[in-house]
């Protein structure tokens, strides 16, 4: 029988933090501008410069750690690691080794549900720790030649270093979700990895089922998208389980992904720590955590994404479709609310208009992505009126979405487009008996069905009514009129 294996996935994130200055001096963090704008004699590393701490990356790293339930150093140090590479202005890179700011924790994700159980099923993927250090420039190579932007050189960079504790690139991909949707709720990143916010690195081994010993780590780089993660992550453990099988020896290595290709290639073997030659950075003072500075920055966390998909689930009553739609974009999730808040009997009712039929029209407003919320025409208050005017029976569900349309490309409120449009619900018995009569006669098999015992024929009956009158027609009246004529 064939050997059967098994991917152990650990990844090593890189994440840019929203802070107004670079991490040892106060050059400017700001992304876009020309090349080599944002640098300063510090950064650039001019004899006679010395390293001043940032104290706001220091302290949104801390957040950080909370959110994932890290210890937070006592006290931390700042470490040299000793590389030369052209976009390395100093020759090393100031970092953390042995005593960094978080240690341990772990990110809670979500894992798709199966068909018969939609509501995702929730892990937690350990961490090994969490450290701050600048980042380094980057480098454009053109033909033979190599160009440098040191706009980049010093930002404030944490590196998240998760467990070997991921077994295939579904949980990857999620552990990236809910890292990302974590760093924008706490504002510490934007994580845009088109701008270079959030980097991935994936550590991954193969080793037979069972076997607890793990296999020879392979790094893969340029993982430039989370679909390209996923992707890496699949190629390199098919490549080395055909590599096991055919009795090859998988050595320790940096591989890099080519995204036009589909395939990872060799880089260089993987260095170790003893490599970078670590040592204390002898122009910066360790950094003391005191207790209530603790306190005050976990005060000052927003409420985080399970938290409120849990409340929204518990406290509005909304199904898993809904909020599976809404907690990964905040800025959706304080539209609804504002919604909610104006009319706050039907936050289902509310939701399902703006998860469903406010994202199908900004996705069919433009080529790319969706509409801006910012560039929406329909308020939350308005949506909030057309859930409070279908409750109270003035318009049927079906005109509802027509008038939603309207509301969108239009920006006019709900009350006036039934106005307009003549939707308003009809109660006049004699004409919706008129619609009750002709269905009857139209759909005998329905009727047949229905008072055989299948119940819900009838809905093909009422189908018809409130197509022929235009959905004017008002459900109760329908519904009393056919228990007349059909018993």
């Amino acid at each position: 029988m064939p050997t059967q294996y098994e991917a152990v996935i650990g990844l090593e994130v890189h994440v840019e933090l929203k802070t107004d200055s670079k991490m040892f001096t106060r050059a400017a963090n700001r992304y876009g501008e020309p090349p080599n704008t944002m640098t300063d004699p510090r950064v650039l590393a001019l004899p006679g410069t010395l390293p001043v701490m940032n104290h706001q990356a220091v302290e949104k790293t801390v957040k950080v750690g909370l959110m994932f339930g890290c210890q937070i150093a006592e006290v931390c140090k700042w470490d040299r690691k000793n590389y030369f590479y052209p976009d390395l202005p100093k020759n090393y890179q100031i970092s953390q080794y042995d005593k960094p700011l978080c240690l341990g924790g772990g990110v809670e994700i979500e894992m798709p549900g199966s068909a018969r159980n939609i509501q995702g099923a929730h892990r937690v993927v350990k961490l090994t720790r969490i450290h701050l250090e600048e980042d380094v420039g980057k480098s454009t190579h053109i033909g033979t030649e190599s160009l440098l932007d040191f706009n980049r050189a010093g930002l404030p960079l944490i590196e998240i270093v998760s467990e070997p504790d991921m077994s295939n690139s579904d949980e990857a991909f999620a552990y990236l979700t809910a890292l990302r949707m974590h760093m924008i709720y706490a504002d510490i990143s934007d994580c845009d990895m088109e701008k270079g916010q959030l980097r991935c690195d994936a550590n991954v081994s193969v080793r037979p089922v069972g076997q607890k010993q793990l296999g020879v780590k392979v790094e893969i780089k340029n993982l430039n998208s989370i679909s390209g993660v996923k992707n890496g992550i699949d190629y390199e453990i098919k490549r080395q389980i055909a590599a096991c099988e055919r009795g090859e020896t998988i050595i320790q290595e940096t591989r890099r992904w080519d995204a036009s290709k589909s395939v990872t290639f060799s880089m260089r073997s993987k260095e170790q720590a003893h490599d970078y030659r670590y040592f204390p950075d002898p122009d910066l003072m360790p950094v003391r955590i005191p207790e209530p500075t603790k306190i005050r920055l976990a005060s000052e966390l927003p409420e985080l994404p399970w938290k409120k998909q849990e409340r929204y689930q518990k406290e509005l009553s909304l199904p898993y479709t809904q909020t599976a739609v809404l907690v990964p974009d905040m800025e959706l999730c304080a539209y609804f609310e504002k919604a909610v808040t104006a009319y706050p009997k039907n936050a289902k009712g509310i939701g399902n208009f703006v998860t469903n039929d406010l994202l199908r029209e900004r996705a069919a407003a433009t080529h790319e992505g969706l509409l801006p919320l910012s560039e929406v025409k329909v308020t939350p208050e308005s949506i909030a009126e057309l859930v409070k005017i279908i409750d109270a029976g003035t318009v049927s569900s079906q005109n509802a979405k027509t008038v939603f349309i309207e509301m969108f490309q239009t920006g006019k409120q709900p009350a006036a487009i039934i106005e307009e449009k003549g939707f308003k619900v009809s109660t006049d018995t004699g004409a919706i008996e008129v619609f009750i009569k002709e269905a009857i006669e139209k759909n005998p098999d329905a009727v047949a069905q229905y008072k055989a015992g299948k119940l819900g024929a009838i809905n093909v009956v009422k189908g018809y009514v409130m197509k022929v009158s235009k959905g004017a027609a008002s459900p109760a009246v329908i519904d009393e009129l056919l228990k007349k004529h059909l018993g």
